[in-house]
């Protein structure tokens, strides 16, 4: 079926592909400054998908978005996430993810379940455009995820940006693109959401000198006691 589109429809569905294996990426990996570089490639990737689909559809507004995301999730958003982590101290700190195995074997499932969703969308005729849309519904389950399964803050809120990575894939697929003022409102309110997440960090940090959620709870449940 693959087969059948032309060369720029390949290209889409081949990057829609390489997004949800960063996802899965971000999702397996313990390195902090590893998960912030692959966070960064899905940014890009996501870009790129915008870019090909602004030309296949004829829809210019599109590389504005592609712009747009490129400069903050490609670019921005890690260099100030690799910044305050540089300022923690935690440039070399490896989360201990429990059960790695299953975590991926969930992750897994979660994209058979979003492809599982996607194929009665027949009113969609185009393949690529049903093959974006089962993607993104994979990014945004995996990124919910990555939330609940790990326990470094810094890496739920990579899960959560990647979670908005999806969302942007299902309007670019769905709408051919939001409105200009739209974008630019999501936009800033990401930007301001990774400004107060990095506020928070330095507060925890201060705190009891551990960004480690599991560590969080056991203080919570002292004080109960």
């Amino acid at each position: 079926m693959i087969g059948q589109l032309d060369l720029l429809h390949q290209a889409i569905f081949v990057l829609a592909a390489l997004v949800v294996f960063s996802s899965f990426f971000l999702l397996s990996h313990s390195r902090l400054t590893s998960a912030i570089h692959g966070f960064a490639f899905q940014g890009m990737l996501v870009a790129a998908v915008a870019a090909l689909m602004a030309r296949a559809g004829g829809n210019p507004h599109l590389y504005l978005s592609a712009l747009l995301t490129f400069t903050l999730k490609g670019l921005l958003i890690p260099w100030m996430l690799h910044r305050l982590v540089r300022r923690l101290d935690m440039e070399r700190e490896v989360e201990n993810i429990a059960h790695p195995v299953v975590l991926v074997l969930v992750g897994m499932a979660l994209v058979v379940f979003s492809y599982w969703v996607a194929l009665p969308i027949e009113r969609m005729q185009a393949t690529e455009t049903r093959n974006i849309v089962a993607v993104s519904v994979a990014v945004v389950l995996l990124g919910m995820w990555m939330l609940i399964a790990r326990r470094q803050v810094v890496a739920q809120v990579l899960g959560f940006m990647s979670m908005e990575n999806g969302l942007f894939l299902a309007a670019v697929s769905s709408t051919q693109g939001m409105p200009l003022v739209v974008e630019l409102g999501v936009a800033f309110d990401v930007l301001v959401a990774a400004v107060l997440f990095g506020v928070f960090f330095f507060h925890i940090k201060e705190s009891i000198d551990s960004l480690d959620v599991d560590r969080l709870n056991r203080l919570t449940e002292g004080k109960e006691a």
